[in-house]
C-alpha cells in the first residue's frame, strides 16, 4: 500500500507544481487568453499568483518532508492544504457556471484525501 500512496503523491504533487507553476511563469493576460484558466477573469493578479505559490508548496510539501525524513507528518498537512485548494477550486467554477472542471477538482480532492489519511493514519511513516 506505500507504494500506491507514493504514487499518488508523485502523480498529485507533479500535477500541483505544474498548475502552480504555470500561475507563476504567465501574467493574468496570459492566462486568461489560453482558455483553459478562465476564472482567472474573476481574480486580481496577486491573488492569482498566492493560489500558484500554494500549489507549488503544496507540491514541495506532498514530497519532501517524507523524502528527507524531516518531519513526515507534513505530508498530511500538505495534502490537507490540497483538499482546501480543490474546493476552493470547486466553488468558483459552480459560481461561475463551469460545471464541467468541478469533477477534475473533486477527483483531485479525493486523491489528496487518500494520501492525508493515509500518511496520518493507519500507514503514516
Amino acid at each position: 500500500m506505500n507504494t500506491a500512496v507514493w504514487i499518488a503523491q508523485g502523480l498529485l504533487a507533479l500535477a500541483m507544481l505544474a498548475a502552480g507553476g504555470m500561475k507563476l511563469a504567465q501574467s493574468k493576460e496570459q492566462l486568461v487568453a489560453s482558455g483553459s484558466m478562465d476564472w482567472t477573469e474573476d481574480f486580481p493578479e496577486p491573488q492569482i499568483k498566492g493560489i500558484g505559490t500554494l500549489e507549488v508548496l503544496a507540491a514541495l510539501g506532498l514530497i519532501l518532508p517524507a523524502l528527507l525524513d524531516i518531519a513526515p507528518v507534513l505530508v498530511g498537512v500538505a495534502a490537507v492544504g490540497v483538499v482546501l485548494l480543490m474546493l476552493g477550486a470547486a466553488a468558483t467554477h459552480v459560481r461561475r457556471k463551469e460545471g464541467q472542471m468541478v469533477p477534475v477538482n473533486l477527483v483531485i480532492a479525493a486523491i489528496a484525501v487518500f494520501i492525508a489519511v493515509m500518511r496520518v493514519g493507519p500507514e503514516s511513516f
